[in-house]
């Protein structure tokens, strides 16, 4: 079985409710960026001993919170190194709409883990596109380069749809089964 982290930032709780959903289906430890954009204690042990990584952030003005930036900037310690090379990578995010420019945020993550010298996992799943499609069907959001939910913006954590979070568990279940695989 391979070790799996997590590691977020969630400025309103709602990217905190998607992680502990990735988790869940990955069965992975969870390490929070602080709203200073820092690690706990021994956060960075944690990531440098695991298998997979997958880096989650809110989407705000069209890219990763400045927190989650800021960890990424902090990560040139290991890239330098290379002590991350060949680990596993995905990632995920949540705006308030539909669109909401996520995929920006993503491709920023997948280049942070190219820069790492990893190998990115994307979702495995068809989008819920058809005409019977409902909105609380898996990846109704429809991404395939890592797990997205939408929120609105006046909807707290808990009022996440079903259809997101299960779709975060599933990529965590993936990215995890991805991670034993190379694990050999």
């Amino acid at each position: 079985m391979a070790k799996v982290v997590v590691v977020y930032h969630s400025g309103y709780g709602h990217t905190q409710r998607m992680a502990q959903s990735v988790a869940q289906g990955a069965d992975a430890e969870l390490v929070a960026i602080d709203a200073d954009g820092n690690l706990p204690e021994g956060g960075w042990d944690t990531l440098n001993a695991a298998d997979a990584i997958i880096f989650g952030s809110p989407t705000y003005m069209g890219m990763a919170s400045w927190q989650f930036k800021k960890f990424a900037d902090a990560s040139s310690k290991p890239w330098f190194t290379q002590q991350w090379k060949d680990k596993v990578f995905a990632g995920f995010t949540n705006s308030a709409t539909m669109n909401g420019d996520k995929l920006s945020t993503l491709h920023y993550m997948f280049t942070l883990a190219m820069q790492h010298s990893g190998i990115w996992v994307g979702t495995g799943m068809m989008p819920s596109n058809a005409k019977a499609a409902q909105r609380n069907d898996i990846n109704y959001v429809g991404s395939s380069s890592g797990a997205m939910a939408q929120t609105p913006s006046d909807a707290s954590a808990a009022e996440m749809l079903p259809g997101d979070l299960e779709t975060a568990r599933l990529f965590g279940e993936r990215v995890a089964a991805v991670a034993a695989k190379f694990k050999g």
